[in-house]
Protein backbone atom coordinates (compact mmCIF):
# COMPACT_ATOMS: atom_id res chain seq x y z
CA UNK A 1 0.00 0.00 0.00
CA UNK A 2 2.64 2.75 0.81
CA UNK A 3 3.95 2.43 -3.01
CA UNK A 4 0.32 3.71 -4.07
CA UNK A 5 0.61 6.42 -1.60
CA UNK A 6 3.34 7.54 -2.35
CA UNK A 7 2.39 8.07 -5.78
CA UNK A 8 -0.36 10.04 -4.95
CA UNK A 9 1.32 12.29 -3.09
CA UNK A 10 3.55 13.03 -5.77
CA UNK A 11 0.59 13.34 -8.01
CA UNK A 12 1.61 16.13 -10.06
CA UNK A 13 5.42 15.82 -9.87
CA UNK A 14 6.69 14.64 -14.04
CA UNK A 15 10.19 14.83 -13.15
CA UNK A 16 12.50 12.29 -11.96
CA UNK A 17 12.13 8.39 -12.05
CA UNK A 18 9.95 5.43 -10.91
CA UNK A 19 11.15 2.19 -10.90
CA UNK A 20 8.92 -0.62 -11.84
CA UNK A 21 7.04 -1.70 -8.08
CA UNK A 22 5.96 2.05 -8.00
CA UNK A 23 4.19 1.78 -11.24
CA UNK A 24 2.84 -1.55 -10.94
CA UNK A 25 1.57 -1.70 -7.21
CA UNK A 26 -0.23 1.55 -8.49
CA UNK A 27 -1.62 0.03 -11.39
CA UNK A 28 -2.31 -2.86 -9.32
CA UNK A 29 -4.08 -1.06 -6.46
CA UNK A 30 -6.28 1.01 -8.99
CA UNK A 31 -7.55 -2.38 -11.07
CA UNK A 32 -8.65 -3.36 -7.82
CA UNK A 33 -10.31 -0.14 -6.79
CA UNK A 34 -12.10 0.27 -9.82
CA UNK A 35 -13.32 -3.33 -9.81
CA UNK A 36 -14.63 -3.16 -6.89
CA UNK A 37 -16.44 0.28 -7.52
CA UNK A 38 -18.10 -1.11 -10.96
CA UNK A 39 -19.07 -3.91 -8.67
CA UNK A 40 -20.95 -1.33 -6.32
CA UNK A 41 -22.10 0.72 -9.08
CA UNK A 42 -23.55 -2.30 -10.90
CA UNK A 43 -25.17 -3.45 -7.62
CA UNK A 44 -26.44 -0.24 -6.59
CA UNK A 45 -28.01 0.76 -10.40
CA UNK A 46 -25.64 3.95 -10.60
CA UNK A 47 -24.43 2.29 -14.36
CA UNK A 48 -24.23 4.91 -17.05
CA UNK A 49 -26.40 3.90 -20.48
CA UNK A 50 -23.19 2.40 -21.97
CA UNK A 51 -22.92 -0.50 -18.80
CA UNK A 52 -19.29 0.68 -19.29
CA UNK A 53 -18.67 2.74 -16.00
CA UNK A 54 -21.05 3.93 -13.29
CA UNK A 55 -20.26 6.92 -11.39
CA UNK A 56 -18.42 6.03 -8.38
CA UNK A 57 -15.81 3.95 -10.73
CA UNK A 58 -15.71 7.22 -13.01
CA UNK A 59 -15.24 9.51 -10.64
CA UNK A 60 -12.31 7.22 -8.82
CA UNK A 61 -10.70 7.19 -12.63
CA UNK A 62 -10.54 10.99 -12.77
CA UNK A 63 -8.99 11.54 -9.59
CA UNK A 64 -6.06 9.38 -10.19
CA UNK A 65 -5.78 10.64 -13.84
CA UNK A 66 -3.07 12.95 -12.67
CA UNK A 67 -0.87 10.36 -10.41
CA UNK A 68 -1.37 7.86 -13.07
CA UNK A 69 0.11 9.75 -15.85
CA UNK A 70 2.85 11.09 -13.58
CA UNK A 71 4.22 7.68 -12.60
CA UNK A 72 3.79 6.85 -16.00
CA UNK A 73 5.87 9.64 -16.81
CA UNK A 74 8.00 8.88 -14.60
CA UNK A 75 8.25 5.29 -14.96
CA UNK A 76 9.42 5.84 -19.04
CA UNK A 77 12.09 8.48 -17.79
CA UNK A 78 13.44 5.12 -15.69
CA UNK A 79 13.97 3.68 -18.94
CA UNK A 80 16.03 6.63 -20.66
CA UNK A 81 12.56 7.56 -22.63
CA UNK A 82 10.72 11.06 -23.03
CA UNK A 83 7.34 11.24 -21.25
CA UNK A 84 6.05 11.99 -24.06
CA UNK A 85 5.64 8.46 -24.90
CA UNK A 86 2.51 8.19 -22.62
CA UNK A 87 0.63 9.78 -25.39
CA UNK A 88 0.67 6.85 -27.06
CA UNK A 89 -2.13 5.66 -24.95
CA UNK A 90 -4.78 7.20 -27.04
CA UNK A 91 -4.34 5.24 -29.36
CA UNK A 92 -6.98 2.65 -28.83
CA UNK A 93 -5.50 -1.20 -28.24
CA UNK A 94 -1.34 -0.69 -29.79
CA UNK A 95 -0.67 2.29 -28.16
CA UNK A 96 -1.93 0.54 -24.74
CA UNK A 97 -0.20 -2.35 -25.21
CA UNK A 98 3.19 -0.52 -26.21
CA UNK A 99 2.53 1.26 -22.89
CA UNK A 100 2.82 -1.84 -21.03
CA UNK A 101 5.35 -2.96 -22.81
CA UNK A 102 7.58 0.04 -22.00
CA UNK A 103 6.77 0.35 -18.80
CA UNK A 104 7.54 -3.13 -17.87
CA UNK A 105 11.37 -2.46 -19.29
CA UNK A 106 14.10 -2.47 -16.98
CA UNK A 107 15.32 1.19 -15.74
CA UNK A 108 18.87 2.31 -16.51
CA UNK A 109 21.16 0.84 -13.99
CA UNK A 110 23.30 4.00 -13.52
CA UNK A 111 21.84 8.24 -13.72
CA UNK A 112 20.08 9.08 -17.02
CA UNK A 113 19.19 12.80 -18.22
CA UNK A 114 16.44 12.74 -15.86
CA UNK A 115 18.75 11.74 -12.58
CA UNK A 116 19.98 9.67 -10.20
CA UNK A 117 18.24 5.87 -10.49
CA UNK A 118 15.02 5.65 -7.67
CA UNK A 119 15.36 4.00 -4.47
CA UNK A 120 14.37 0.09 -4.29
CA UNK A 121 12.92 0.50 -0.89
CA UNK A 122 9.24 0.79 -0.07
CA UNK A 123 8.26 4.14 0.84
CA UNK A 124 8.02 3.84 4.72
CA UNK A 125 10.28 0.93 5.48
CA UNK A 126 14.02 2.90 4.95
Amino acid sequence: MGWYLDVLKKYALFDGRAHRPEFWYFMLVNVIVILVLRFIDGTCGMMFDSGLAGGLSTLYTLAVLLPYLGVGVRRLHDTGRTGWWVLLGLLPVIGTLILIYLYAQPGDAGENEYGPPPTNTEPGMA
